[in-house]
């Protein structure tokens, strides 16, 4: 008497992460496809850190270190701001990309689908990060052409920063998707997202915050950009921390699970 043994099915994890792979592999083609609006939000960051430091850099190194820093100095000083600036940057073409899924009927089609239905968002946040490293390592690589070092810097200080990238990185995604997921459409998704380009600018980027009048330093010193910079710095350069570390992780936790909440809330919500 033979017995048959019922095939095993996949668990909900493995359905999930399957699922997820294949939407990563469609964010990836669709933005290798499409390619401009990566390259026009990463080109800000490129232009801005060359302007500041082939036009503004002799005037700008001259706020730092009591007018004694040179345009070397400045370089490393206003790089670590841009590797942020370059995050903020790519991750609105996340929001953009998001909304358009969401007008263009293609969610409709997913939610009929026997898909794990978080796995649509994931596979927009798993791509997004991967772009925003690409673009960071770009940047960094036009960055040292031009004259950045980093010879303070041990390995487990490269990792850590390294770290801190993806942290602010995954951070910054999932805000872009919620952003994203409550726009009516691709402009407004751009719209709603340029503070992840704003905050940068009213950072530590580009000069100290102690340089900036009085009543201005308390919202430039804890917005989420300029605990992140500074620690980035300190880690590179071999500055002072202090407290900004614990800083940027608390923001990396709170953006990350605020994202999180918004997004899924905004995406299991009934369409209209």
């Amino acid at each position: 008497m033979s017995t048959t043994t019922p095939a095993a099915h996949p668990s909900r994890v493995l359905l999930a992460v399957r699922d997820s792979s294949t939407m990563l592999r469609r964010n990836l083609l669709h933005a290798r496809r499409y390619p401009s609006l990566t390259l026009n939000l990463l080109l800000t960051p490129v232009m801005l850190l060359l302007l500041f430091v082939y036009v503004f850099g002799d005037v700008m190194s001259a706020g730092l270190a009591d007018g004694r820093a040179d345009r070397s100095e400045y370089i490393a000083y206003l790089v670590p701001g841009l590797l942020l600036m370059t995050i903020g940057s790519t991750t609105i073409g996340t929001a953009v990309s998001v909304s358009t899924d969401m007008t263009e009927g293609i969610i409709a089609r997913f939610r009929t689908m026997n898909i794990h239905r978080g796995s649509v968002i994931v596979g927009h946040v798993v791509g997004s990060v991967v772009q925003s490293v690409m673009s960071v390592v770009l940047v960094g690589g036009v960055a040292v052409a031009i004259g950045f070092r980093s010879t303070h810097a041990t390995a487990l200080e490269w990792l850590a920063a390294l770290g801190l990238l993806i942290l602010f990185t995954l951070a910054l995604t999932w805000i872009a998707v919620g952003m994203g997921l409550v726009s009516p459409n691709a402009e407004a998704a751009s719209n709603n997202a340029m503070p992840l380009i704003f905050l940068p600018l009213i950072s530590s980027t580009f000069v100290p915050v102690d340089a900036m009048p009085g009543w201005f330093q308390p919202i430039a010193r804890y917005q989420p950009f300029t605990p992140a910079i500074e620690t980035l710095r300190g880690l590179l350069l071999g500055t002072r921390i202090g407290h900004n570390g614990w800083l940027a992780l608390a923001w990396c936790l709170a953006l990350t699970t605020l994202g999180c909440f918004w997004s899924k809330a905004a995406f299991q919500r009934d369409p209209e």
